[in-house]
């Protein structure tokens, strides 16, 4: 038997970190699309029912991811094209040679 799957939390939502742009927007449009017809589904269900209330907190965690989203896309905005990426790069490889640097002191 499957068990019934519950929305996350809006406080537990999360957004991919690296994406471009372009990316982020597509994500945008499609999280946009499902918000809707959400909405649209929430509208058609009878008003105090199980489900009505389900598709409110799904609703509530959808708008969250999106609010992350649409931060992302700013930052991606503001930096330029692969200049995030590159920096996260430098950033990790130099933790690395400094953990070594203290493995070996």
């Amino acid at each position: 038997m499957e068990t019934p799957s519950m929305p996350i939390p809006p406080d537990h939502q999360r957004a991919p970190r690296h994406l471009s742009a372009a990316q982020v927007q597509e994500a945008l449009s499609e999280l946009d699309a499902k918000i809707d017809t959400l909405r649209r589904r929430a509208h058609a269900t009878a008003a105090d029912s199980p489900a009505t209330h389900t598709y409110h907190e799904h609703l509530a965690g959808l708008e969250r991811k999106r609010a992350l989203l649409q931060a992302g896309l700013r930052d991606a905005n503001a930096a330029p094209e692969g200049e995030s990426v590159w920096a996260d790069l430098k950033s990790g490889v130099e933790t690395l040679r400094q953990d070594i640097a203290r493995l070996f002191d």
